[in-house]
């Protein structure tokens, strides 16, 4: 049994300055990471690391390989990645070059700001462990703004005004993000498409195994399957679709109910179990939500057509 080893965990950006060859932060909940300016070991990462405070990358140019949960992304063309805190982060490669920044945010830095709840709202800081947002030259330029605008405020006098005007920012940098992960769903259609395809024959092989359905299929089921978060799933099938992961789940749920119902054999409690249903009382709640007609009514309708 392969034994993975504990990350190092930062937490405080003290440490984190520290261990990448830094001077100290000029805020101690907040700061902005130039990695050409970083001296450290790549081999100090090989454990990966973990922090408690929200990462926001930003790579314009990255030799070498990320991994974010099941999945390897490379970033040769330059890109972002969001960490919220507690997630792992591991490199691939020991050797891996990279230049760009990285910006550090302490949860206690945006407490007393509505960014606090907001932040979580943003899907792309679990996507982690899934898809990286890339990026055009033009947006490329104009994230470097955000990054230098929020330095530059560091680098000034602190103020009364200060963490406002670096909040203001911050929420800047993420409306860009949010547009260009919408964007990227469009540019990425093929690839899209590619999963819609796949998770078509999850499911299909789900419902169709002769055994019989255990248990109804999760969202966390086939995003697992196909190396992706649940949120991502759920926003990508929304942008291409108009519903969600478990509103796909249910459709094809009704769609094998009614090929079970149409067989006499099947009794609504029977296709309930047969479909993974614990209580066939939900099931039948569930066919009316989406049929206007309960399992027995669709299955008198039936009759009446022959």
């Amino acid at each position: 049994m392969k034994i993975i080893p504990s990350p190092i965990h930062f937490r405080s950006l003290s440490i984190l300055h520290k261990t990448m060859g830094l001077s100290a932060p000029l805020h101690p909940l907040i700061s902005v990471i130039d990695y050409g300016e970083t001296r450290f070991d790549p081999k100090i990462f090989e454990k990966g690391t973990k922090s408690d405070f929200y990462k926001i990358s930003f790579k314009t140019k990255f030799n070498g390989k990320i991994r974010y949960g099941q999945g390897y992304y490379d970033f040769e063309n330059g890109g972002m990645s969001f960490v919220s805190p507690g997630q792992v982060l591991r490199m691939d490669n020991e050797e891996a070059d990279y230049s760009g920044m990285s910006l550090h945010i302490h949860p206690d830095f945006i407490r007393p700001y509505s960014l606090l709840k907001k932040i979580k709202e943003y899907s792309f800081f679990s996507y982690s462990a899934a898809e990286a947002l890339y990026l055009s030259e033009k947006e490329k330029q104009t994230i470097k703004d955000v990054f230098d605008n929020i330095q530059n405020e560091l680098n000034e006098r602190i103020d009364q005004f200060s963490q406002d005007v670096i909040i203001s920012q911050i929420e800047l940098l993420l409306t860009y993000s949010n547009r260009f992960y919408n964007r990227q769903f469009i540019t990425r259609k093929s690839v899209n498409n590619n999963l819609l395809s796949k998770m078509e024959d999850l499911l299909n092989e789900y419902f169709d195994n002769e055994k019989g359905v255990n248990a109804l299929p999760t969202v966390e089921y086939l995003a697992s399957k196909l190396n992706l978060t649940p949120r991502y799933l759920s926003d990508m099938l929304r942008h291409h679709t108009g519903q969600n992961a478990q509103q796909h789940i249910h459709d094809k749920l009704i769609e094998k109910a009614k090929e079970y119902l149409s067989e006499s054999q099947f009794s609504v409690s029977e296709t309930a179990y047969q479909l993974g249903f614990e209580h066939p009382q939900s099931f039948s709640k569930l066919f009316k939500k989406k049929t206007e007609l309960t399992p027995n009514e669709y299955k008198q309708s039936l009759k009446k057509q022959k």
